[in-house]
């Protein structure tokens, strides 16, 4: 069975950067006998496999906690567009809602599969990697270390269609709904055409308010 915090984790590198140089060294070293490039290969070892998909952009949130740090994120995201809408807020929601690491998604799955899912259909919205980069990241999937299911459930990520409509459905509640948004908005490019149609139309199926949205966009740049 899946672990899936522990799969987030290593998603995200959580603790990473605290590892002893040699197991560090270990990582970059699996990876560039996978073929990653250098630089990719450093990045992948010190901020996760998310950093193989894009370039450690996510990184920051790692250092911060990973799964953790995601759900703060979006927790602070949340308070601060109640305080904007003063008396006309929704009701308070308990931070609880926004651990990802705990919860359960609309398809009973553990949450945090949907998050990854999400950040992978995210990296690869602009239809950026090719067959070469999709053939290394494969095989530094394969050489990473986890465990068959882990790597089986990353493979069949990687395969699926970048179909906003499909992840949308897969947030249980308004919580799940923010902090999907978010980890996508943390996996693109928000600044590229097809990565910030995929954005939009991610909020727009999670029903998200566009002051929610602003707000959430707000914690990603700060985060990232």
């Amino acid at each position: 069975m899946i672990d899936a915090k522990s799969l987030l984790d290593r998603f995200l590198g959580v603790g990473t950067a605290d590892r002893a140089a040699g197991a560090v060294g270990a990582a970059h070293e699996r990876l560039a006998q996978a073929g990653v490039p250098g630089g990719l290969a450093g990045a992948a070892a010190g901020a996760g496999l998310i950093a193989l998909l894009v370039g450690g952009k996510a990184g920051k949130v790692a250092r911060y906690g990973g799964a953790a740090a995601l759900g703060a994120l979006a927790y602070r995201a949340w308070q601060s567009w109640q305080q904007q809408k003063a008396a006309s807020a929704p009701p308070a929601l308990s931070a609880e809602g926004f651990a990802p690491e705990r919860l359960t998604a609309a398809d009973g799955q553990p949450f945090a599969l949907a998050v990854i899912r999400t950040m992978i259909s995210a990296a690869k919205a602009d239809g950026h990697i090719d067959a070469e980069e999709s053939r290394r990241i494969v095989e530094a999937i394969d050489k990473s270390g986890l465990g068959a299911e882990e790597k089986a459930f990353l493979f069949r990520a990687m395969n699926e269609p970048a179909d906003p409509a499909a992840l949308a459905r897969l947030a249980a509640t308004r919580e799940q709904a923010a902090e999907l948004w978010l980890a996508a908005r943390l996996a693109a490019v928000p600044d590229q055409p097809a990565e910030r149609a995929f954005l939009d139309a991610l909020a727009d199926r999670l029903g998200l308010e566009p002051g929610l949205k602003d707000a959430l966009e707000a914690q990603a740049r700060g985060a990232g």
